[in-house]
């Protein structure tokens, strides 16, 4: 009987630590975003998970693309590529790719990370200068942080108010602590319907692109996807609008608000 107990109580430890350390996403999950400038329709971004190994060890590899189409594109040209490469079991970068083009602003990045030694390489292939980074226990990069935070993080351990911190590397002005805020939840009208949304503030550099360090502001579904539903931010010259436009390959089930 004793046997049988301590048999029942391990199983049902194993589905409670299967369960709290569920994934949000899965490979072929696939995201679009179409993006307003304004009154323009601007552009449309896309966010697909692959599957792929640094050396022996298996990897998350996720491709971001950008870029604007249409009437905007006559305005302002954008064709911008991110690419991270990152641990399947913790979330760590390997390698990041940043490819952009924005309007004549180029940048062709790319960075790897060095566990054992502690340290990020950087290669400015456009200026053909290389730097290195000295980083602690735990570093992300632009992409990686976001599919960490995903895995990472639940809405019944968010306090309104109250940041998570994050060391970020993405470009050569070095490490800096990311920091978001929880700024509590809320209800969107989207194309798909009505959705439930956990909304956050990313504090970001202000200057070239955004006006203040508070110009952004992100909402998530508040499901165990974590998807982006809705970003908004207000830009140096006008403002910005992104909203969810397609999705693929959810590894959970979308919660819309039904209408009664």
């Amino acid at each position: 009987m004793k046997r049988t107990t301590l048999v029942l109580f391990l199983f049902l430890q194993g589905v409670l630590n299967a369960q709290s350390m569920q994934e949000s996403f899965k490979p072929g999950e696939w995201l679009k975003f179409r993006i307003h400038y304004g009154f323009l329709n601007a552009s449309y971004a896309t966010l697909h998970v692959k599957t792929d190994s640094v050396g022996d060890v298996p990897v998350y590899h996720v491709v971001g693309i950008g870029k604007t189409t249409g009437f905007a594109s006559i305005f302002f040209k954008v064709d911008d590529t991110y690419e991270s490469y990152f641990d399947m079991e913790n979330g760590k970068p390997y390698r990041f790719i940043r490819k952009v083009d924005e309007g004549g602003y180029t940048k062709d990045i790319e960075i790897k990370f060095d566990y054992q030694k502690k340290e990020a390489l950087l290669n400015d292939k456009k200026n053909n200068k290389k730097f290195n980074f000295t980083f602690g226990e735990e570093i992300q990069d632009l992409v990686s942080a976001f599919y960490y935070l995903r895995n990472n993080y639940k809405a019944k351990d968010l306090v309104i108010g109250e940041s998570i911190d994050l060391n970020m590397l993405y470009d050569d002005d070095g490490i800096f602590k990311f920091k978001l805020k929880y700024l509590g939840k809320e209800i969107l009208k989207t194309k798909f319907g009505k959705v439930e949304c956990l909304s956050f503030r990313p504090y970001v550099q202000s200057g070239r692109i955004f006006k203040e360090q508070e110009s952004l502001t992100l909402w998530v579904s508040n499901d165990l996807n974590k998807i982006p539903i809705r970003i908004k931010a207000d830009l140096a010259v006008g403002s910005l609008k992104a909203d969810l436009d397609g999705y693929n390959g959810l590894k959970h089930q979308f919660k819309i608000i039904m209408d009664e």
